[in-house]
């Protein structure tokens, strides 16, 4: 069932800027289908990707959830003039901007817009769409210790 957008959906089409990918700090939460893909993508073992690419950060029910590195000028561990990773980028990279907060409310997606080019441009994403991305996004449950 679509939210306050029609059922022909939400124009959206990646314009590459990266801004959801660099400069600013932020969690890429990974789940154990996130991990897996990861791992045969770069033909590593489960510890070995953890060990070089992740940390383990706070999360709001207390307990610590697996994370993607930032480098130190807060860019994602995978951004090398583009996504290293893109083949294999996880679930929350790959809705985006279909997450359940941000296709909440008008305001909310506008809001966003402000901060991503390609919201409100290009592909037209019909309701059905969003609603299977904002699904994925929920149902992908991070990894916990």
């Amino acid at each position: 069932m679509a939210g306050w957008y029609s059922p022909d959906g939400l124009h959206f089409s990646c314009t590459q800027c990266s801004h959801c990918c660099r400069h600013e700090p932020g969690f890429v939460y990974l789940s154990q289908k996130d991990l897996t893909n990861l791992c045969l993508y770069f033909n590593l073992k489960e510890q070995q990707f953890i060990e070089q690419y992740c940390r383990w950060v706070p999360y709001y029910d207390g307990s610590e959830v697996l994370c993607l590195l930032e480098k130190e000028n807060n860019d994602c561990i995978f951004w090398d003039s583009g996504c290293a990773a893109y083949g294999a980028r996880p679930v929350q990279c790959s809705t985006y901007p279909f997450w359940s907060f941000i296709v909440k409310s008008p305001e909310a997606w506008k809001q966003e817009a402000t901060e991503c080019p390609g919201i409100n441009c290009g592909e037209l994403h019909s309701a059905s769409e969003i609603e299977e991305s904002i699904r994925c996004y929920e149902e992908n449950e991070p990894i916990r210790r």
